[in-house]
């Protein structure tokens, strides 16, 4: 049993009586909690070579779930080979302040959808006034609502080209630093992320019950446009491999990994977190089963949203024809797209057979055909 579900088993029920938990959230809860064991069902391999049996347990497949996120990172990373073109890349994230996180918790489909516009709107017409650029960038932002130690942190981290497609065909890039200064991409995030916050109509409950009031409600948006709104951008990648290998890092992280929890008592968890406000030091904490579960439901994602966007050239509509242009341009590799099964994946990543049987090491363990 992974360290998450021993959690869960530990103190799930108890938190589900004193507290109430969406519904959506339940079963997500649930789906972790039973992830590869009999509640799950389960299926027979055979190994074809000296007929070894092996009782294997479904997993749950949620998208929140740290033990289902192996395969289909592999998977996206291996999709994206196809769209890495041969320059430069840089890493920016975008964060809204500690202020408007109660608000953002309450209304979290709204405010992540104004997250992903206004951080997206920023770069894209930034990226097209020829003062920075001039031309049509491509980058995928990916949604994360964790700090290492598990709190609430909405930001988006986003991969970005180094360069543009100009309107007559041409690639330009600077050839040092980003294209755009960082205050510049801030005080524009931050104008844009206020601007669709006063249009859209948002809810406010329990602590924020007092924002009803218009008064009070407009000073807290102009005591945000007064403060410095943080967008970080990190040294540009060497080649593409990098670019690829450091995807791996972002796509598909849940809150936690079973790897960083280190103790569970009855009680209390114990994990590891890197403090990044103190030399990215690394530290303990502990704290309460009851309080990690309420931190573990807060980045449980509405249903059916989308947490990794693609926009400009690398934008569904464009990566046809606007890609292949690039790709041209930049004299990148055509990559031959393969559909990869995830065992195959696994070898190719780790390089082990994880289809190997344990029993006889020649053969191979197959669903055996009920046909």
């Amino acid at each position: 049993m992974e360290k998450i579900q021993e959690i869960l088993n530990k103190g799930l029920e108890k938190y589900e009586k004193e507290n109430k938990v969406q519904g959506y959230k339940k079963k997500i809860m649930k789906a972790i909690k039973d992830c590869k064991t009999g509640e799950m069902g389960a299926h027979k391999y055979v190994c074809d070579e000296c007929g070894y049996e092996e009782i294997a347990y479904n997993s749950c497949r949620n998208r929140h779930c740290p033990n289902c996120q192996t395969g289909k990172k592999l998977k996206w990373i291996e999709a994206r080979k196809e769209e890495v073109l041969n320059i430069k890349y840089y890493h920016i994230v975008f964060t809204i302040p500690s202020e408007i996180n109660n608000i953002t918790i309450q209304n979290q489909k709204k405010m992540y959808k104004i997250l992903f516009k206004a951080s997206a709107e920023t770069l894209q017409e930034l990226a097209e006034d020829k003062k920075y650029l001039g031309g049509e960038i491509g980058f995928f932002s990916i949604l994360h609502t964790w700090g290492q130690n598990m709190m609430y942190h909405p930001h988006v981290h986003l991969v970005v080209t180094g360069g543009g497609l100009t309107k007559e065909n041409r690639w330009v890039e600077k050839e040092k630093d980003f294209f755009i200064p960082v205050k510049v991409m801030s005080k524009v995030f931050r104008g844009k992320f206020l601007y669709y916050m006063k249009r859209e109509k948002i809810e406010f409950y329990g602590k924020n019950e007092e924002l009803k009031n218009p008064g009070i409600y407009n000073e807290l948006i102009q005591s945000l446009y007064r403060k410095d709104w943080i967008v970080y951008c990190k040294e540009p990648f060497k080649n593409a491999e990098c670019v690829i290998q450091y995807l791996g890092r972002y796509t598909h992280r849940v809150a936690i990994s079973n790897e960083r929890i280190l103790e569970v008592t009855d009680n209390t968890v114990r994990f590891k977190w890197r403090d990044y406000k103190d030399n990215n030091k690394m530290k303990e904490m502990e704290i309460s089963i009851q309080e990690f579960i309420r931190r573990f439901l807060l980045h449980i994602l509405p249903p059916n949203f989308m947490k990794i966007r693609y926009y400009g050239i690398l934008g569904n509509k464009n990566k046809k024809k606007k890609l292949l242009k690039c790709k041209i341009i930049t004299r990148t590799k055509i990559y031959k797209k393969k559909e990869l099964p995830a065992l195959e994946l696994l070898k190719k990543t780790f390089g082990k057979d994880f289809n190997l049987c344990p029993h006889c090491k020649k053969g191979h363990m197959l669903i055996p055909n009920t046909t």
